[in-house]
């Protein structure tokens, strides 16, 4: 018999057997399971975050904001500043108009949905060239903000996580009441967790004198560079010139890889667990099936294929485990809102249970069942058949 069948044979004896091991079976399951479901349930998180940041920049698209400034809400530029910066070259124009928008940035507290308290939230104060700047963001309801007035429009993410943002209702910021006038969406990106507005009735409000930053749309992407020399080399800025890209990205990056660490960690801890708990499994069964393996052994099959038939029974139950907890991570998270703080202001984004996080989980729940059948292979391979015989 080839060793192919034997190792076949065996394996389909263990698990025509596992009724029997019930018990023994589950431990392996559930162990695999919980560690696949939080492995996955946290880096779907992290790829939820990176997707929903990485999604709002564009190559032909810059923000510029004052040197040394790490991110909108700690840039300062002046009016006369932003002046020379949308007249520099490369800025795409229509009808002789630089398409940019002064932009200035505030958090403001709103209740969150469910009576869970209040949480900051990014109001975005644009010029009226913002709808040519960000041609992505389309309206869902309701109708664009006037200039000069005290409205909003709000993002789709920012409608679910937080209270009253309906179309139509009022919200109190600072001294104000503001009218919800339209609802938007923005392609799942960053700006969907956000209130916009008139910069100058933003400006009026919070009383600037100042920008925070500006976006503008280039020709072309290659434009980036003439833009970035011109704007570089007047004596009179100190700003930063980023791609829109470039910016976000590396705001999500060090959150993005704590999150990923974390999920690694969690799951390296756990799986220690799954291992003993898959060993301890495995080598009962193997000591339960003694005179059973001895029989075998003395009928023909060999040591390597009773070994291999062991870490294979192992390995599926594991692997059975990694797709329970996959289903699990996929049916209760796949899709949830959650919100964390970026730079003070909460960014709402979606958990993403992709494929590739599917597979990461099978391929560990794999290699924890093959490590935990390692060594109750090795004792099956070993056992003296002569002694397991003189049980019977």
């Amino acid at each position: 018999m080839s060793s192919f069948r034997q190792i076949y044979t065996v394996t389909r004896m263990n698990l025509l057997n596992m009724p029997q091991r019930l018990g023994g079976a589950s431990v392996v399951v559930i162990g695999n399971a919980g560690v696949v479901v939080v492995l996955v349930s946290v880096l779907a998180m992290a790829v939820g975050f990176s997707h929903t940041i990485n999604g709002t920049g564009r190559p032909d698209r810059v923000i510029v904001l004052r040197g040394g400034s790490s991110s909108e809400l700690s840039s300062v530029l002046t009016r006369d500043t932003v002046d020379v910066i949308v007249d520099a070259p490369g800025v795409k124009t229509v009808a002789g108009q630089p398409v940019a928008s002064r932009e200035i940035v505030v958090g403001v507290d709103l209740p969150k949905k469910g009576g869970g308290g209040s949480d900051s939230v990014t109001l975005r104060g644009v010029s009226a060239q913002a709808p040519a700047v960000r041609p992505e963001i389309q309206l869902t309801g309701g109708r664009l903000f006037s200039s000069g007035k005290h409205e909003l429009i709000v993002g789709r993410a920012a409608q679910l996580q937080f209270a009253g943002l309906a179309v139509g209702n009022h919200v109190k910021l600072g001294s104000s009441d503001w009218n919800v006038v339209g609802s938007f969406t923005s392609r799942g990106d960053l700006h969907e967790s956000e209130l916009l507005a008139d910069v100058v009735s933003v400006a009026e409000l919070y009383r600037r004198r100042s920008f925070n930053s500006i976006a503008a749309l280039l020709e072309s992407p290659q434009a980036f560079e003439t833009f970035k020399t011109a704007v570089s080399s007047d004596p009179q800025l100190s700003v930063e010139v980023v791609r829109e890209s470039d910016y976000f990205a590396a705001l999500s990056k060090q959150l993005t890889r704590t999150l990923t660490l974390v999920g690694f960690l969690v799951g390296a801890i756990m799986s220690i667990g799954a291992i003993f708990g898959a060993l301890n499994t495995i080598y009962a069964a193997v000591s339960s099936r003694r005179v059973e393996i001895a029989t075998l052994r003395a009928i023909g099959f060999g040591a390597d294929s009773v070994a291999i038939s062991v870490i294979v029974e192992a390995m599926l139950l594991s692997l059975a485990g990694g797709a329970v907890g996959a289903l699990l991570a996929w049916s209760v998270f796949d899709g949830n809102a959650v919100n964390t703080l970026g730079g003070r202001t909460q960014v709402v984004f979606q958990f993403m249970v992709t494929p590739a996080l599917v597979l990461l989980g099978l391929l560990l729940a794999a290699a924890i069942g093959f490590v935990g059948g390692v060594v109750p292979a090795m004792r099956a391979a070993r056992m003296p058949v002569a002694t397991a015989l003189r049980t019977l």
